[in-house]
């Protein structure tokens, strides 16, 4: 090997680095005159192997190779130390280790419960394609229809990692290596113990640790996606101390792995990093836009929420254009881009409804429309704020129309309660559904309390000093757009390319100011929504070590040494931060819920039908799989019709009004918890409230689940009951109710 080696290497790398450096200087007591048959030999010799040939390749100076290996360490470093940020906080809650199998699955609550379940059901059926046959044909989960999960539930994870599961445990399985190990618990407290497995062979350890590696990888992208915004590698280092500095606010991973966004976000950050580049290149790349399409696929499959997430930055791009910082061939190409995307999701989904009829869709093809009739806009309007004004007018009304105009033609009302949710926030309109979103506090609107948090870690700051300094610049050339007769500031093709160049670096930084704000409304709207906005407020905070930015602060090294005495400032609260989260010890137990489903299991057909509060109505398809009639992905209008009639157990109405709705919805079992009949989270906001909006006759009876608390006759005979549930069964179906 080693005599191959210094075959194929033929010079001594002291030769070889002079002839780099000035190939048409000759060596000390060589001849400059050619033998014959060797010539040109010394100027066509191949790039050395290993890193040095790829610098060649790249076209880099050894001092940008070095600068790129540094930024590329940093990124592997920041994407290790979420991973492990993120198992440790998650073993650190529940002990997840030292879980039995049931207790894993109970830990999956509300949706994370549904979304394993089909996970589960791959893995454990005979084969693959069969597994994926019982999900794309499911009688369980909405009993008694037969539904396509995948087009509903945006399941392309489960299937993705059951895949995975199903190749790693089958290649180790054949070469006889073990993956896992298991051993039992002793629970104490008279309880009986339980065996735990730990390892990649286990299925939910393999989940999770699935989705924190990829959470891994999303903290290198935005690292470097901080790094490539700045133009400095102090840049990517901000962006992943203020992120992990405000980790509570920025992310939910670590609780909630099963969760949409737990897939989905990272390819956002991707995304967005590939945006970042086109708007700066003044070449369009085929090769981008095409990793954009992909990268924009990824984060629209697995969640139901990334249209609309899509649509504030087609807004974002939209007003870029506007204002003349983004040219309309560009424009044009990623509007093309988003469409072509959304068709193929459109097919995946197996033509899914809410992707045609969302007000993303809808705009997607109304900017495109107004782009193209650019030139007519010119001839009617006046140029400059005129114009401005009524192409966003004309955007706003057609996308509005569009959207209602589809909605109607398909009579697709998925989202109808999105519409409401909106509506209830600047009015005082309410209904059944859209207070069982606001009455959730991560629906409601922001607390005080995250701009607070904002203010102590220095972000919001940071922030405000950003976005107020792109801001100024902004109105500085829309000032002299005006001043010169409204002409906008995207030159022609022509333009020499210094001056297009600086046009697509302030595009860029518009661009992501707008951005900003678009979240920032969001959030203030849906807290929950902070989860786009803290990130990227991360990575705007990035722009404080930009030079384009901050170079009135001084020479390069007095701009570094403000950003490191920034950064010690931050660090006092966001290290404390970190300290309280590292400070959460815990372990999982819920004995009433395990005793619910054992008895479930040991006591009930195979074929009972069940229903109950959304939550646990997954619990008991994960782990009894059991046909349920109503769960928690409140997504569809059918569902959210089931889920009315089931939760009017919770209501004033009578016991034989409440009988007959679940026997129509042909429930054997109800699963009562005395909790959803009490809890108020704010005045307005128990069940039985939420029911006197729909229900204003009854107003002022005792609600029926008190009454179900206490005795179920005549309606329900009780069969179980424990601390928190209580299972009432539901006569069967008489021929006058059908």
């Amino acid at each position: 090997m080693v005599a191959k080696n210094r075959k194929q290497t033929g010079k001594s790398p002291a030769t070889q680095t002079d002839r780099d450096r000035s190939p048409l200087v000759s060596l000390p007591g060589k001849s400059n005159v050619r033998r014959p048959g060797r010539e040109g030999k010394a100027f066509n010799s191949p790039h050395p192997n290993g890193l040095s040939g790829i610098r060649h390749k790249l076209g880099l100076t050894p001092s940008a190779a070095l600068k790129l290996g540094t930024a590329l360490f940093l990124a592997a470093l920041a994407g290790y130390l979420h991973w492990y940020h993120l198992s440790q906080l998650f073993e650190n809650d529940r002990h997840f280790s030292h879980l039995s199998n049931l207790e894993k699955e109970m830990a999956f609550r509300t949706e994370m419960g549904l979304y394993y379940s089909y996970y589960k059901t791959i893995i454990e059926a005979p084969s693959f394609l069969n597994g994926l046959h019982m999900v794309m044909n499911d009688n369980l989960t909405e009993y008694p229809l037969v539904i396509n999960t995948l087009k509903r539930f945006n399941l392309y994870p489960e299937v993705v990692l059951a895949s995975w599961y199903r190749m790693y445990t089958g290649v180790m399985g054949y070469f006889g290596i073990p993956t896992k190990m298991c051993w039992s618990i002793n629970r104490g407290e008279g309880l009986t113990p339980v065996d735990s497995c730990e390892g990649m062979g286990d299925p939910a350890y393999f989940y999770v640790a699935c989705v924190f590696l990829l959470n891994g990888l999303m903290m290198s992208l935005f690292c470097g996606y901080g790094a490539y915004l700045s133009g400095s590698r102090l840049g990517g280092i901000i962006t992943t101390l203020c992120f992990f500095f405000n980790h509570g606010e920025s992310t939910r991973v670590m609780w909630t792995p099963p969760l949409r966004e737990s897939f989905a976000y990272p390819f956002l950050v991707l995304q967005m990093l590939l945006l970042t580049y086109i708007l700066r290149t003044r070449n369009l790349s085929r090769t981008a836009m095409v990793a954009l399409g992909i990268s924009n696929l990824c984060f629209m499959l697995p969640w139901q929420f990334a249209q609309f997430v899509l649509l504030t930055q087609v807004a974002s791009l939209f007003a870029s254009y506007i204002l003349g910082y983004l040219a309309a061939a560009k424009m044009q190409s990623i509007l093309v881009t988003h469409m072509i995307t959304l068709g193929v999701c459109f097919i995946l989904m197996f033509g899914n409804s809410m992707l045609l009829t969302s007000f993303y869709a809808s705009s997607l093809v109304s900017i495109w429309v107004i782009i193209a009739l650019r030139d007519r806009f010119a001839q009617v309007f006046k140029p400059g704020i005129v114009i401005w004004v009524m192409q966003g007018l004309a955007w706003v009304g057609s996308t509005v129309l569009l959207k209602f105009l589809l909605s109607t033609i398909l009579g697709a009302s998925d989202d109808a309660h999105i519409s409401g949710l909106i509506k209830s926030k600047f009015t005082s309109y309410n209904d059944f559904h859209t207070l069982m979103y606001t009455c959730a506090a991560e629906f409601d609107f922001m607390e005080l309390e995250t701009p607070l948090r904002y203010l102590k870690t220095l972000l919001l700051p940071i922030n405000v000093l950003v976005v107020a300094l792109i801001a100024g610049r902004t109105v500085q050339d829309i000032v002299r757009t005006l001043r010169h007769g409204g002409s906008t500031s995207v030159k022609t093709d022509d333009v020499d390319e210094a001056a297009g160049s600086e046009i697509a670096a302030k595009g860029e930084l518009v661009y992501h100011s707008l951005q900003l704000v678009a979240f920032a409304v969001l959030a203030i709207l849906i807290m929950r929504l902070k989860l786009f906005l803290t990130p990227h407020m991360c990575i705007m905070a990035s722009l404080i070590c930009s030079r384009q930015l901050f170079s009135w602060i001084g020479e390069k090294f007095k701009h570094q040494v403000t950003v490191v005495v920034i950064m010690a400032i931050m660090a006092v609260q966001g290290v404390a931060n970190l300290q309280a989260q590292w400070a959460i010890i815990g372990e999982f137990s819920n004995l009433p819920q395990e005793e619910l489903l054992d008895w479930i299991q040991d006591n009930t057909r195979p074929n009972a039908v069940f229903a109950g509060a959304m939550p646990t109505m997954a619990s008991v398809k994960l782990s009894t799989g059991r046909p349920i009639v109503n769960h928690p992905h409140y997504e569809d209008a059918g569902l959210r019709d089931r889920t009315k009639l089931v939760y009017s157990m919770y209501s004033r109405m009578s016991g034989e009004t409440v009988k007959k709705n679940l026997m129509k919805l042909g429930v054997d079992f109800f699963v009562l918890e005395d909790s959803w009949c009490t809890r108020r989270t704010r005045p307005g906001c128990s069940m039985p409230e939420i029911w006197d909006i729909e229900d204003p006759q009854n107003v002022g009876k005792i609600p029926l689940c008190t009454h179900m608390s206490r005795n179920s006759r005549p309606h329900f005979t009780t069969v179980f009951s424990n601390d928190i549930y209580k299972v009432l069964k539901v006569p069967k179906v008489t021929k006058d109710l059908r």
